[in-house]
């Protein structure tokens, strides 16, 4: 059984509808809870695959998170291994900081739920599904620009790289695919001094989760279900080590 290492920084913000699409394509999966779990363990490890999730932090705030430097070491290995790495909003940011890419500020936060554009490179790779989505929830303020590199393959008109790709093994998302409406009261808990902060109605919200969400999750699933099988034909026959496995 293969195993799918998972670094999570917020006990909320964690695989959600993601999990299931894991152990239909054969993973467990492993969470390391940042602040709880020894990040060098890991770093003795070569993750079958390695999942990097959200968090109300910069990359760039390595002084004072300084195990985002850890992190980014095993973004390294695992870049180097050849092995799948996907990275969600803060962790496509690390991905994306680790691949030479500058992380910047946007003129404004991006957080609440809003139509997203598929680029031409978009429409024709595993987030085609999301041609379908009404909408999709960003909680973002920070812009990672991969200059030369790679195309991005979504956008809005606050963020112009939404997501990314890397061959058919690395895949930055900056929004949140992998939340499911059961649970999504977790996040608006969790970060409520931050929508206080924007003068969020979270009533609102709340009702547009309950819009959206339903509809989007199908999508979401077919998206993390082509890139997971992109993954399998590229890497058939890889094998390697894991950690203790809990689900």
């Amino acid at each position: 059984m293969k195993v799918a290492h998972v670094i999570r920084h917020i006990h909320f913000e964690d695989l959600g509808l993601l999990a299931p699409i894991l152990a239909k394509h054969g993973y467990h999966y492993h969470y390391w809870d940042v602040g709880v779990d020894d990040l060098t363990e890991l770093e003795q490890m070569t993750p079958d695959l390695l999942i990097i999730l959200g968090g109300p932090i910069s990359v760039n705030d390595i002084d004072a998170y300084p195990f985002l430097a850890m992190e980014q070491r095993l973004v390294g290995r695992q870049i180097a291994s050849g092995r799948p790495l996907l990275g969600i909003c803060l962790g496509a940011q690390v991905i994306a900081r680790v691949m030479g890419a500058k992380v910047e500020p946007m003129t404004s936060r991006e957080i609440g739920f809003a139509p997203l554009a598929l680029t031409e490179a978009g429409d024709q790779s595993v987030l085609a599904p999301l041609a379908e989505a009404e909408a999709v929830l960003h909680w973002h303020g920070e812009v990672c620009q991969i200059e030369g590199q790679l195309p991005a393959l979504a956008c809005t008109p606050a963020c112009t790289n939404q997501a990314f790709l890397c061959g058919s093994q690395i895949l930055g998302l900056q929004f949140h695919l992998e939340v499911p409406l059961q649970g999504f009261e977790r996040w608006l808990v969790g970060h409520c001094h931050e929508l206080a902060s924007i003068n969020t109605d979270v009533a609102a919200m709340r009702a547009a989760a309950q819009r959206y969400l339903p509809r989007l999750e199908p999508i979401a699933r077919e998206v993390f279900h082509r890139w997971l099988t992109q993954c399998a034909h590229q890497n058939t026959g890889l094998t390697g080590p894991g950690g203790d496995v809990s689900t």
